[in-house]
């Protein structure tokens, strides 16, 4: 059985509570929900197009700390504020997963940290 090993980038927004970007146990990556700050936990971008973009380059950005890329993640779950909200998101989340496209769950939720319109989390795998 291997260690739990713990993995941070600086170039992602940093843990704003008790918890880690991301957690990798024997070949799984397991990521903390991403919401759109960016690497200075500054709040960037006010429609949901431009949340998303940031949302999935701070993922692209744990998970190349973790030696791997979008092409390794197996399943998204993504919180939307607003289903009215769902296709524009959907539109920038197509782009980055063209040719794999992980299993996802997308969930209305009535409120997300520091009022972001979306919040992604992701389980990927080492191959």
């Amino acid at each position: 059985m291997k260690e739990i090993k713990i993995i941070s980038t600086q170039d992602a927004p940093q843990a704003i509570g008790p918890y880690s970007q991301a957690i990798c146990f024997n070949d799984l990556v397991f990521t903390s929900g991403q919401i759109p700050l960016n690497s200075k936990n500054e709040f960037m971008q006010d429609d949901i197009k431009g949340q998303t973009k940031q949302v999935l380059e701070n993922l692209k950005a744990v998970l190349k700390e973790a030696n791997i890329g979008l092409e390794n993640v197996v399943k998204t779950s993504v919180f939307l504020a607003n289903m009215e909200d769902f296709n524009a998101m959907n539109e920038v989340y197509e782009s980055y997963f063209k040719d794999n496209k992980p299993a996802r769950s997308t969930i209305c939720v009535k409120e997300l940290p520091k009022k972001a319109l979306v919040e992604i989390e992701c389980i990927a795998i080492i191959k």
